[in-house]
Order: structure tokens, then sequence, then C-alpha cells
């Protein structure tokens, strides 16, 4: 009785530590939809309370999290910013923090007998991806993104230029090139930025747990750990191929492009981590790349480039708890 008792508290301890952090996650999500000028930073931080309980309080703790965030923002907000904030931040990052404590017996998959695996860091960043795409198509159905939507949005950006240029004039051609241009760029744009915002909440909070000792799965070497699943190919470039469709396939091929192009933007930027390492030169090597992909289109798709020709899983091994071996290792698949 003692027993049941104990482990009664104890996930009722666990509950409420993830219905605090879902009510921290969902006033930094209705914080950001009061303040437009933070409001992309505070939605990322609105997934990291989520993330946190998941990586060290387990399963019980982000599902707490997750219907504690929904049913407040649903009260506090609307059912529309419930369900879009659920979509974008709250699944992914409850799920994202659920592959991350899944581990197995390395001997499974034929290592060593006395070794836990866990489950590879590129599955989880083909995941996060795949979330994000599915999110941002819902999110597009919800509001009605289309040609019209993008044509009012055109139409009302250029008038206010002209009535600042008068002398200015916009010919047809430049209006609907510039009309069909951005209809695929921003649900690209935006996929993209959610996926390294997203992957971003994930490092800290990983970082987070480690360093307080909560943590289920060990620290892992990201630069040599972090690339993308071999089929993540096939599906970025059926998505570039579903651009030149026109309509609603392109605009989802945009979307796929822009996930999973940030994907392996991440991979391309950790294979460059790893293989400077040791050189008298990689810091400033480093910042360079970064602020010339952030400032300029070719160098951010060279670095793409990088991660699309190093596809390869690094599952983290750890000693089982009756083991003697001090220190993890990485297998290559």
């Amino acid at each position: 009785m003692k027993q049941d008792s104990d482990v009664t508290k104890m996930n009722f301890k666990r509950l409420l530590t993830g219905a605090l952090a879902g009510l921290t996650a969902a006033l930094l999500a209705l914080g950001a939809s009061a303040q437009l000028s933070f409001s992309a930073l505070l939605y990322a931080a609105s997934a990291l309370p989520i993330l946190l309980v998941g990586l060290g309080w387990g399963n019980a703790a982000a599902i707490s999290a997750v219907v504690t965030a929904a049913a407040f923002g649903a009260v506090a907000g609307s059912p529309a910013f419930a369900l879009m904030m659920t979509l974008v931040t709250l699944i992914p990052a409850g799920w994202i923090s659920h592959l991350a404590n899944l581990a197995r017996p390395a001997a499974e998959l034929g290592g060593p007998e006395h070794l836990t695996a866990w489950y590879p860091l590129s599955d989880i960043l083909l995941h996060l991806c795949g979330l994000v795409t599915l999110a941002v198509i819902v999110t597009g159905y919800m509001i009605g993104y289309g040609p019209e939507l993008i044509g009012q949005m055109v139409d009302a950006l250029f008038g206010s230029f002209a009535q600042q240029q008068p002398d200015f004039t916009f010919n047809d051609t430049a209006t609907a090139q510039t009309k069909s241009l951005l209809l695929l760029m921003l649900p690209a744009i935006q996929g993209a930025m959610w996926v390294l915002m997203l992957f971003a909440a994930y490092y800290i909070a990983a970082r987070i747990v480690n360093a307080s000792g909560r943590a289920l799965r060990p620290r892992e070497d990201i630069p040599s750990a972090l690339r993308m699943n071999r089929n993540a190919i096939f599906v970025f470039l059926a998505g570039l191929a579903a651009t030149f469709f026109g309509g609603v396939p392109a605009m989802i091929g945009a979307t796929v492009v822009g996930t999973f192009g940030a994907g392996f933007l991440l991979s391309g930027f950790a294979a460059l981590h790893f293989r400077t390492r040791g050189k008298d030169w990689r810091l400033p090597a480093l910042v360079l790349c970064y602020l010339a992909s952030l400032v300029l289109m070719l160098p951010a798709l060279f670095i793409l480039v990088v991660g699309l020709s190093d596809t390869r899983k690094a599952i983290a091994l750890t000693p089982n708890k009756s083991a003697d071996t001090p220190q993890p290792t990485d297998k290559k698949t």
C-alpha cells in the first residue's frame, strides 16, 4: 500500500509539473499574439516548457502540458487560437520529446549487449520537418491562404508604396510576377523558420535538462550526430517537383521545400562544425558562414547542398545501468 501511494504521488507530481509547464506555454503564446514585434520569438519560446517536462519528466508530463495549454488557450483566447497553437507548437514539441526518450537494447541492432541505443537524432529531425509541414498546410487552410489573399496583400503593399512615391508606377506583369513569387515564398519561409526555431528550442531544452541531471537521453555530440535521414532527400525532391505544377500542389511543394530544406541546412551547418574541428581558422570561418547565410542566398544554398551530400544515422549508445562502461559512443548506420 505504501508503494502504491508513493507511485500515485509521483504520478500526480508529474501531471502537476506538466500542467504548470502547459500554462506557461499558453501564456507565452498569448503574449506572442499581443506583442507582434516579438511574436516569432515568443511562439518559439512557448515550445520550451513542453520540451523541458517531456525530456525531464516523461510522456505523462508532456501530455498533461499539451492538454493544459490547449484548454487554457481555448478559454483565454479562442478555439481557433488553441487549435493553431496545438498544431504549430504543442504537438511538435511533445512528439519530439517522446522520440528523444525512446531507447532499446543495442543488441537488437547488432550492437554490444551492455549498451542501450537511443532514437537517432536524424529521425527526430525528419519527424520535426514532417510535423511542421503538416502544421503549415493546416494553418494555411484555416486562414484561407491562396492567390486571393496574396493578391490583396500585394495590392495593399503597392498601393501604400504608390502613395509615398507617386511618380513610380507598377505594370501588370511585374505585379503578377510578384504575386506568383510570394505565393510560394511565404509558406516556404514560414516552414523553414519554424523548423529552425523549434530545433533551437529542443537544443536549449536538452542542454537545460542535462545540466539539471534529470535527462533520460544522454547529451549528444551534435556536430557528428545531426544529419538528415536518407529518405528525406526523396521528400525534398518531390516537393521541389510539385512547385512546377501550380495551384495547391505548388503551395504544398513549396512548404515541403522550406521545411525539409531547413533540415538539410541544419545538418549542413553541423557537418561544417564537425569538419572544421581542430582548425585554427574554425571560429572566423563559422562566423562568416552564419553571417553570409543570413544575408545572401548563395551561401545558404551551398550549406544546404553540404547537408544533402551527407545523410546518415548516428545512434547514441550508452551503457546499461548494470554495465561498467563509462563513456557513450556513436554508431553510424
